[in-house]
């Protein structure tokens, strides 16, 4: 047996009408199913990943790969998005075990109404 693809991740949510709101409006996710009733779950789809969020679950971080980091960061601060910091280099991939060799990996970071830790990541050629 191998695993492949990552089917679904579960994250924290205090409050799912906030979260669908956050993720729906702010960050522009696609909505696949809301389930009001008890217990509550919201699930949104990333590109195949599936993001399922709940009051049972535990707080995560999660990473978005984006093409253009610094105006994805733009993009979100000008909707009220408050980073930690500003976008800034994590690693450089010299032997390119992650992309191509050489590029450097950059981040920035910031929270979801329930305290998840978000970042947008996007690898870079050197400056």
């Amino acid at each position: 047996m191998q695993l492949e693809k990552l089917h679904q991740v579960a994250v924290y949510s205090r409050d799912l009408d906030e979260t669908k709101t956050f993720y729906e409006e702010t960050l522009g996710a696609k909505l696949l199913a809301y389930f009001e009733g008890p217990p509550g779950l919201l699930f949104f789809d990333f590109h195949g990943t599936r993001i399922l969020f709940e009051k049972a679950a535990h707080t995560a971080t999660l990473y978005f790969r984006v093409e253009d980091l610094n105006a994805s960061y733009e993009e979100l601060k000008a909707k009220g998005v408050a980073f930690v910091g500003k976008p800034h280099p994590i690693f450089r991939d010299e032997q390119g075990i992650f992309g191509t060799a050489g590029h450097v990996e950059s981040m920035a970071f910031f929270k979801d109404p329930s305290g998840n830790t978000l970042a947008l990541a996007a690898q870079q050629p050197p400056e």
